[in-house]
């Protein structure tokens, strides 16, 4: 007979299981490596303190996905209150030298572009968007952020409109 999981065998597993859907979310909402780290534990601490309010009618993704991306708008909020300060005024990456290129294409070159317009985009806009970019259903993409299917259909309508049109006016 096997032992079943203690909690915390449980969170680690989740965890696990999860990594890449936390470091999305993460590098997402996050402009530097240590608010990427404060977000990344942030949203960690939110997975165990809900773990065991847990309803496995839910799909364990989605669950995840509603905790992270309500973590990282709720800290993104509180990051744009806060003081920003830099020596270089955000310039580092432009006196960096960027060996990679030799393999610059136009395909590289537009999903830059895309990045860049879905950083302007609002914080829920940009949960949106990322779970339409990984092609989560309508229905997974309302559940997760709480909104109808049909308000998700017509936020992505939009979204894509705006996007296509900063990418009319950057070419």
């Amino acid at each position: 007979m096997m032992n079943p999981l203690t909690p915390e065998d449980h969170f680690i597993t989740i965890l696990r299981d999860h990594r890449k859907l936390i470091y999305k979310v993460c590098h997402s909402y996050t402009a530097n490596k240590d608010d990427f780290k404060d977000l990344e534990q942030e949203i960690c601490i939110q997975v165990w303190k809900a773990l065991p309010k847990y309803d496995a009618a839910y799909k364990l993704t989605t669950w995840m996905y509603r905790i992270a991306l309500n973590t990282a708008i709720s800290f993104y909020r509180k990051e744009k209150r806060k003081p920003h300060y830099s020596l270089l005024d955000g310039q580092i990456l432009e006196m960096i030298p960027d060996t990679s290129r030799e393999r610059d294409t136009e395909l590289e070159h537009q999903i830059q572009l895309l990045h860049q317009f879905i950083e302007k985009l609002g914080e829920v806009n940009k949960a949106l968007i990322l779970l339409y970019l990984e092609e989560h259903s309508y229905k997974e993409i309302a559940e997760i952020l709480g909104i109808s299917e049909s308000n998700v259909a017509t936020k992505i309508s939009r979204i894509k409109i705006l996007l296509k049109k900063q990418f009319s006016n950057h070419n």
